[in-house]
């Protein structure tokens, strides 16, 4: 699920398109297959059961994978012309420099509202805020209780992570959902100054943050929603809320110049349509971006969904085209701020 934009990555896969685009020689023949660039574990087992396996069944074009998901070796694809793979997923930020860099071939809107520069929309997961009911009950209501540590002391934890911290820090600070962006970075800094010795982990991986809400190392947590399920399923008294809850979506995009091509758009196609998506946006409890995918899917299961119609009005979506800042920048100070 981690989208994180990688900063050595992307200026790798920059670096592999210097000296031009031209005339590469392509080393993979068109074959009756596709190669996706995927995720592992469980996202990888929901992918297969979800989408490649019945993709294939259905044109009896085989769905090979490689892992993990690398922005640089997209890149190095359209330079040397060796492809690994035809098809990969993106987080909005990555998809915005591929398609300014010329990695992505051109695709249509499979569903109204699903393109966004040359990616389909697939499905999103939500940053959201979450507590122990054993230390403040059901009072905490938005992030800017998160950031009253007089009326709620205790120890914090968010994702060291700055283009989902930035946002939720200036809600905090009192900025309007429909303010947000561009993000006025110097006032999101300083407003995690104040909760700054409260913070006592930073979480890097998506299993950590369920285990210390649900262990009780920390008594508040900016957590996605699906990790959040994972310790209330487990028992923990834990409560949330989607109020603030930072929308982040993965794209489907296509490799420029894949000899796959339309094999690869084929696939994108398909995974994007209501069946295949809502299947696979069940098995890993995120939300689907096609509305009609979200149709299909149990309304007691769809409760969790960040997409889900009923949570608009308090979710925040991620304006990338907008953000007001170059996310691999934002990243670098973001670090250096947390080591300070």
């Amino acid at each position: 699920m981690n989208l994180r934009s990688n900063r050595r990555q992307f200026l790798v896969g920059s670096a592999a398109l210097a000296g031009g685009l031209a005339m590469p020689a392509i080393s993979r023949a068109q074959t009756g297959s596709i190669s996706v660039n995927s995720w592992g574990g469980s996202w990888l087992d929901s992918a297969r059961a979800n989408l490649f396996d019945p993709f294939t069944a259905e044109t009896g074009i085989k769905v090979e994978t490689v892992s993990p998901v690398s922005f640089a070796k997209l890149a190095a694809q359209v330079k040397t012309g060796v492809y690994e793979f035809d098809v990969t997923t993106l987080g909005a930020a990555e998809l915005l420099r591929a398609n300014q860099s010329g990695l992505l071939e051109e695709i249509e809107e499979y569903y109204p509202g699903g393109l966004l520069q040359n990616g389909i929309g697939s499905h999103a997961f939500g940053t959201l805020m979450a507590w122990r009911t054993d230390k403040y009950g059901n009072e905490p209501k938005s992030w800017a209780d998160f950031w009253d540590v007089e009326r709620f002391p205790g120890k914090r934890s968010l994702q060291r992570y700055a283009a989902r911290v930035m946002p939720i820090a200036l809600l905090a600070d009192g900025v309007a959902r429909e303010d947000l962006y561009p993000l006025d970075v110097d006032r999101a800094f300083a407003s995690l100054d104040r909760i700054k010795e409260q913070v006592v982990v930073w979480w890097t991986a998506g299993e950590q943050s369920a285990q210390i809400l649900r262990d009780g190392e920390v008594d508040m947590i900016g957590i996605w929603n699906t990790r959040y399920f994972a310790a209330q399923d487990a028992g923990a008294p834990v409560a949330m809320t989607w109020d603030g809850c930072i929308l982040d979506k993965a794209y489907w995009v296509v490799a420029k110049d894949t000899p796959n091509l339309d094999a690869a758009k084929q696939f994108v196609k398909f995974a994007t349509s209501p069946k295949p998506l809502a299947g696979f946006a069940t098995a890993q409890q995120d939300g689907p971006l096609n509305p009609a995918a979200l149709e299909l899917i149990d309304p007691a299961k769809a409760e969790r969904m960040p997409t889900n119609a009923r949570y608009a009005s308090s979710v925040v979506e991620q304006d990338i085209e907008n953000f007001g800042v170059d996310p691999a920048e934002l990243a670098e100070r973001f670090e250096e701020w947390i080591l300070s």
